[in-house]
């Protein structure tokens, strides 16, 4: 299983809800098992500089692949990319993920 995690900054308050409502389109992706998009709760006490939060999970690569070769990926991106600020991902395979301390 892969994990998808997207973190995006939006540098003006009012965006915000357009940010989430662009981003929204995403959920009508079959490929994803699981999405999410979610504001931060800014819980962090060291960092509180990401605004919105997408967590998927995919079967595997190839799922992610079709995930963002589909059409409503590219409209997502068209409606989010204006009103973000940065923009951060990272996708990993689940089953090689450190689960325990390393001795």
């Amino acid at each position: 299983m892969i994990r998808h995690i997207v973190l995006f900054t939006v540098p003006k308050h009012e965006d915000l809800d357009a940010v989430l409502d662009g981003l929204s389109i995403l959920t009508g992706i079959p490929a994803a098992t699981r999405l999410e998009i979610a504001t931060n709760m800014k819980a962090d006490r060291f960092d509180d500089g990401i605004d919105v939060v997408v967590y998927g999970e995919f079967e595997d690569e190839a799922a992610l692949a079709a995930y963002h070769a589909h059409p409503l990926y590219q409209t997502s991106i068209e409606r989010v990319k204006p009103l973000r600020g940065r923009r951060f991902a990272a996708d990993y395979d689940r089953t090689a993920a450190i689960t325990a301390p390393r001795a």
